[in-house]
């Protein structure tokens, strides 16, 4: 069983004083794998850029790098696109002992984009934190399967952190949004990315879409949708990577539409790039994640 969705992501930018020699890096546009297919789909920017190259970057995300040379007020990045979903199934716990976990992986050879290796150690947004390590080493129980540690982690993350989109920004660290218990997902996922990798579980981060469904008899909110963030971990080498949302205590399912995998945000933040500019700026992000059938 599949689900079509619709979506529209769109990231915009207005600048006090006018911004020039823009270069900017998107990662918008949705993957195709096993459980998805991106139907159709096309990234685009207002205004028309002077140079544009689509491509993928290491892990394979696409990518789209765009430059402005003429100074900017006001900056529109938008994705549309249908994207088909397979609702999967639920995991099978086929992964083995958390202690078996470090042999499986010294048997892994292989640096390719998918391997667990490029997941494990520190990477630019998710260090070794002792707090985080001692909260996942607590959860742990003799004989535990690597499956069961990663549900264990997300559950604790889950029931730790308090939602709250005015406690953090982007660059908040997971240390400071662990000890302050409030943030959004990228804060749930950085923390569960850190206490697992503690474990020795290899984990990597997940941007994306979530369908969200309003309550019954309520009128659903254009542009309340938000670009999403999740985990996933590698549980040996007969169960492989699985996704968890520790934000919402779930499995990932057929309600989560994949846009890019790396080691942390820094890896798959939708917009990335360098401008000059002088004075603030503000933006806005509206994301629409339609059901078509």
């Amino acid at each position: 069983m599949s689900t079509l969705y619709d979506i529209t992501l769109r990231i915009s930018y207005r600048y006090e004083s006018p911004a020039g020699a823009n270069r900017t890096l998107l990662r918008m546009l949705p993957m195709t794998r096993a459980d998805q297919q991106l139907i159709s789909g096309f990234v685009s920017t207002g205004p028309e850029p002077d140079f544009r190259r689509d491509g993928s970057d290491f892990f394979g995300n696409a990518t789209t790098e765009i430059a402005h040379d003429s100074p900017l007020s006001e900056i529109a990045f938008r994705f549309t696109g249908r994207v088909r979903r397979s609702a999967g199934s639920q995991p099978l716990d086929l992964s083995c002992g958390l202690e078996q976990l470090s042999a499986e992986l010294s048997a892994i050879r292989s640096i390719s984009p998918g391997s667990p290796h490029h997941f494990l150690g520190d990477s630019d947004r998710v260090r070794h934190e002792p707090d985080i390590a001692a909260f996942a080493h607590d959860l742990v129980q003799p004989g535990m399967s690597t499956l069961n540690a990663v549900q264990a982690v997300s559950r604790a993350v889950h029931a730790h952190m308090a939602f709250d989109p005015k406690a953090t920004e982007v660059t908040t660290a997971p240390a400071q949004a662990f000890r302050d218990q409030r943030g959004v997902c990228q804060d749930f996922s950085h923390i569960t990315i850190s206490a697992l990798r503690a474990l020795g579980i290899p984990a990597g981060y997940v941007s994306g879409f979530l369908r969200t469904i309003p309550p019954p008899g309520k009128k659903r909110l254009e542009g309340a949708d938000a670009m999403h963030a999740w985990v996933q971990a590698w549980c040996g080498a007969e169960l492989g990577w699985v996704q968890i949302d520790p934000t919402n205590d779930m499995m990932v399912g057929a309600d989560h539409i994949l846009v890019a995998i790396g080691r942390d945000y820094s890896d798959v933040a939708p917009v990335k790039g360098s401008l000059r500019s002088t004075g603030s700026h503000t933006t806005e992000h509206q994301v629409d994640v339609i059901s078509v059938g």
